[in-house]
């Protein structure tokens, strides 16, 4: 059964953490437009509401995780996952943008026709089977990039014999009691170094079985300077100078680690050798064979993980899996690790756009055949923005500018009369991967899935929020690339303008 479709001005697709970012600036630039989220799920929240996993939180501060226009006034600067879930919540709350949530409405086509200049979305209710139209002049993918109804689950041969419970991070068992058992994590990255320490916690002894090591360093929970200013300043101006702080600081050591590898790779190691036991391996089980932030560093919180290790209720083993046994596995060593528990933290599947297909004027859209404008729109997709954040920062220093320059496209398309815009390839430009130099399992698995982006603006965006900051925030709307159009005049508008 299909409803009769309504419309609204913007139509965003999920209500996790860039949707609801999404929804409170179209809101607030525009409280005359109408506006709904799509969301498939039965509560907002995204990531923070699915994963339950014991000792979930972030890994970013939230003074950069948070939003630019609410201020994070949490104590801890790297926070718990149900600190996050209520930080959205209020600020939902806050911009009555829970009010036009629509729950349980998963996207699953969306068509656009030029002749009417508008979307059609379809959208099927998860609780009742019914399929919803909604049509909108404008479309937010806010889905981001993870696969929610499935994580990645490599061959584990022999895992049928295994007597014990084997658990996915993304499908944690409520009831699950770890305590007093012996449990064995597979994984490095982190979930894996977020988990470890959380199961100690609960009186499990882990064994961290991995491939091959990551990087992962201590960061404090909270900031002292931060601290000191909220007591000096008013709340946004303090909230404005953390996060300044800390986006210079987040800048900095990336640019560090990509000019000077090698200097990075002695500086962490150094830590380590102090965070660890006297004469701890760290060249089999904590030395990578990739450079610094090729993949995302882990954070310990505290140095919960490498307190852990000290107090000998943490082991890491780096080995291969030969097969499950029925009271554990046996290792490629020949080495075997007995167990109660096994929890495969070995990572998400990615999907482009939640899943939903796009079609323009009839004709379906590769995502894989297009190439991404500014890393957040479509060749020849017109009126359709998505949010991808940024892997070597926050993901919503990158969602915020996003929503920015959505805002700002909009308002320049009122201001000039135009219903339609859409970006429009040139050929001479080169391709490259959306994710440059960026090499963990899910993005190798994945990124021939998603669209290419250019070699040179406006089709390239290097992962610098400092430059993107500019370029979204501040930068000309219409260019040559960019094309715009009025209702009933098929004339192109473009930088004429």
């Amino acid at each position: 059964m299909t409803t009769a479709a309504e419309h609204v001005d913007v139509l965003i697709v999920g209500s996790g953490l860039s949707g609801i970012g999404a929804a409170c600036h179209v809101r607030r630039a525009f409280p005359w437009r109408s506006y709904l989220l799509l969301e498939g799920r039965a509560a907002l929240g995204g990531t923070w509401d699915l994963f339950r996993y014991p000792g979930i939180r972030s890994d970013s501060d939230m003074f950069t995780l948070g939003y630019r226009f609410k201020p994070w006034l949490g104590e801890d600067s790297i926070a718990d996952g149900g600190a996050i879930l209520d930080y959205l919540r209020e600020t939902a709350a806050e911009y009555g943008i829970d009010r036009r949530i629509r729950f349980r409405h998963r996207v699953i086509r969306a068509e656009w026709s030029s002749a009417d200049n508008r979307w059609t979305v379809y959208a099927e209710r998860t609780d009742t089977g019914e399929t919803v139209t909604v049509t909108a002049g404008f479309l937010f993918s806010c889905s981001g990039y993870y696969r929610y109804d499935a994580g990645y689950a490599p061959e584990l041969p022999g895992a049928e014999r295994f007597a014990g419970s084997i658990v996915h991070p993304q499908f944690w068992p409520e009831k699950l009691d770890c305590a007093g058992k012996r449990v064995v994590l597979i994984g490095s990255g982190a979930t894996a170094v977020t988990l470890a320490p959380a199961l100690t916690a609960q009186g499990a002894h882990v064994t961290m079985l991995q491939r091959s090591p990551s990087y992962i360093i201590s960061a404090p929970s909270r900031d002292p300077l931060a601290r000191t200013v909220r007591r000096l300043l008013p709340e946004r101006a303090a909230y404005a100078l953390a996060r300044a702080e800390y986006v210079a600081i987040s800048t900095a050591l990336y640019q560090f680690s990509r000019r000077f590898p090698t200097g990075t790779r002695k500086r962490i190691r150094g830590w380590q050798r102090r965070w660890l036991p006297a004469g701890y391996d760290i060249d089999t089980h904590f030395t990578p064979r990739y450079n610094p932030w090729d993949q995302r560093l882990c954070l310990a919180r505290d140095g919960d993980f490498f307190r852990a290790i000290r107090r000998g209720v943490l082991d890491v083993v780096t080995d291969r899996i030969e097969t499950f046994t029925e009271t554990g596995l046996r290792l490629a060593s020949g080495a075997t690790l007995e167990a109660d528990v096994v929890i495969t933290a070995t990572g998400l599947n990615l999907q482009v756009f939640g899943g939903v297909e796009l079609v323009v004027d009839g004709t379906p859209v590769t995502p894989s055949a297009t190439m991404a404008y500014k890393a957040m729109m479509l060749s020849g997709v017109p009126n359709f923005a998505f949010v991808i954040g940024y892997t070597n920062a926050s993901w919503t220093l990158k969602a915020d500018l996003v929503s920015e320059y959505v805002v700002r496209l909009l308002k320049h398309m009122d201001q000039h009369g135009y219903v339609r815009c859409v970006p429009v390839r040139d050929p001479s430009v080169g391709t490259q991967s959306l994710f440059p130099g960026f090499t963990p399992g899910y993005v190798r698995r994945s990124a021939s899935l998603f669209p290419v982006q250019g070699d040179r603006a406006p089709w390239r965006l290097r992962m610098n929020y400092l430059r993107d900051l500019f370029t979204l925030r501040y930068g000309r709307i219409a260019d040559r690339a960019m094309r715009f159009e009025r209702a009933r005049r098929r004339a192109e508008a473009g930088a004429r303008d």
